[in-house]
């Protein structure tokens, strides 16, 4: 059985190990400038949000809600990655950026990882607006009152990369485990951040489809060895 177990776990993590010590042996704090940067601003805004003078500056530059102008809410959304919720322990908040951001910078590089968590947390700040406008009473659906909930802040990007990096690393299994998860979430406890991290799923996963489909290619050729998007095969 432990064979087994160790099969599985070099078949699951082995291409994401070798990829963060690879990348963490060649440049060592320099390979994660963005995961640093963004646990330095999610540790500012939280200092700053609770104190008497920073709790509006920070709202007014990085709170996003439904109910505020589509545009005001475009232009907060990349600070609001960064802005971690009141009523959540900020050192959860700061342990998963360091942690996903960080995984996902060396697998991914900077700005693919900017990218992908823009989107997530995107992804996240629309579907709140058509969740209200559905309203309640169905899965999809919002009560009125959320347009008032600030959004979920850094969680939504964190998840939507988890998914998006066991993807790339072929981590299938642990994507999963991560989706399964969310979707418990929302069933145990209904809310505006639940159904948000689902979004955010939602949109790496039709973004994930739309590169398979562009890897592939519209002929249904398999990518060949030496090409960009090829990837060689796990050897047990």
């Amino acid at each position: 059985m432990s064979g087994a177990v160790r099969r599985f776990a070099r078949r699951e993590w082995g291409p994401l190990a070798g990829t963060l010590r690879r990348e963490s042996a060649a440049r060592r704090w320099k390979a994660v400038p963005l995961t640093l940067t963004a646990v330095g601003l999610t540790a500012f805004f939280q200092f700053v949000q609770n104190q008497e003078w920073g709790y509006g500056p920070v709202q007014a530059i990085g709170a996003v809600r439904a109910e505020d102008p589509l545009w005001l809410s475009l232009l907060r959304t990349p600070l609001s990655l960064f802005v971690p919720a009141l009523d959540l322990p900020v050192w959860g908040a700061l342990a998963q950026v360091l942690l996903v951001f960080g995984i996902a910078e060396l697998c991914l590089g900077r700005w693919r990882t900017l990218g992908i968590a823009y989107l997530a947390t995107l992804c996240g700040t629309l579907y709140a607006r058509v969740g209200i406008a559905i309203g309640p009473g169905t899965p999809f659906g919002l009560p009125a009152s959320d347009a008032q909930v600030v959004d979920t802040g850094p969680s939504a990007a964190v998840v939507g990369l988890a998914v998006y990096v066991c993807w790339r690393q072929r981590a299938y299994w642990t994507g999963a485990a991560v989706v399964v998860a969310m979707v418990v979430e929302v069933i145990v406890k209904p809310n505006l951040a639940g159904k948000e991290h689902l979004a955010a799923i939602v949109g790496v996963l039709v973004l994930i489809g739309l590169l398979m489909w562009r890897e592939r290619g519209q002929d249904g050729v398999e990518p060949r060895p030496g090409t960009r998007s090829w990837k060689p095969p796990i050897r047990s």
